[in-house]
């Protein structure tokens, strides 16, 4: 069956199932003209829908106060994961600011390979900013990030991660002053290096002059 039928047959576009082809989630082979086959069945199409609804449940607080809150949201994604049929693999709860793009749970999560769907209740839960970004690499790796709730979530959040912004931005305003100090110090160094060095120069050709005055001095009177 040729890839373009087979991307009619299940439902979606052209792109994603060569995407299937690419990742070896539909077996086929490549005719030296381009044309792509797959060996597409009935059973493959419910191992297919069986990979495509395995979900990983992602939810985040940005302090241990909130921490009573992950609980929740949590049990909002198993909830909304089983109404539509999604069979749970992953559940990562994690406290880190928005912001953070270091976070650890979140980062091992989006390296594993055990589901197709990110589930996060608002899209600040997963990240403040990037959105898009993030949804594009997803999808290039077959993967795509479900937000059940695109609105922001609680203010209190908000207000912490607004706190870890201007901390950040601090710590790196400071430390450029910093830097700026220690490169203006450098500077100055070198500017009296070279000082001290002139100086040393005028006084090594003052007695040289000298020197030279006094043997001329002293030849003329033998003269």
């Amino acid at each position: 069956m040729r890839l373009s039928v087979y991307a009619r047959k299940i439902g979606v576009t052209y792109q994603t199932a060569y995407k299937h082809y690419r990742k070896g989630i539909i077996q086929g082979y490549q005719l030296p003209t381009g044309t792509i086959l797959v060996d597409y069945s009935e059973d493959n199409k419910e191992n297919l829908i069986k990979k495509e609804n395995k979900v990983a449940l992602y939810a985040r607080v940005s302090s241990s106060e909130n921490k009573s809150n992950l609980k929740s949201q949590l049990d909002r994604l198993r909830d909304f994961a089983t109404a539509k049929g999604y069979t749970i693999v992953e559940e990562i709860s994690e406290i880190g600011s928005g912001i953070n793009s270091k976070r650890k749970k979140l980062l091992n999560l989006l390296k594993k390979d055990t589901y197709s769907i990110l589930l996060v209740e608002h899209k600040d839960r997963f990240a403040r900013f990037g959105i898009e970004i993030v949804k594009e690499l997803l999808d290039q790796l077959n993967k795509k990030l479900e937000i059940i709730n695109e609105t922001n979530s609680d203010k209190e959040d908000l207000v912490q991660d607004l706190i870890s912004i201007i901390t950040s931005f601090s710590a790196k305003l400071y430390g450029q002053r910093r830097s700026n100090r220690k490169t203006e110090s450098i500077i100055n160094h070198l500017k009296n290096y070279d000082k001290e060095k002139n100086r040393n120069n005028e006084i090594s050709d003052n007695k040289r002059e000298n020197d030279d005055q006094k043997e001329k001095t002293k030849n003329n009177r033998v003269v």
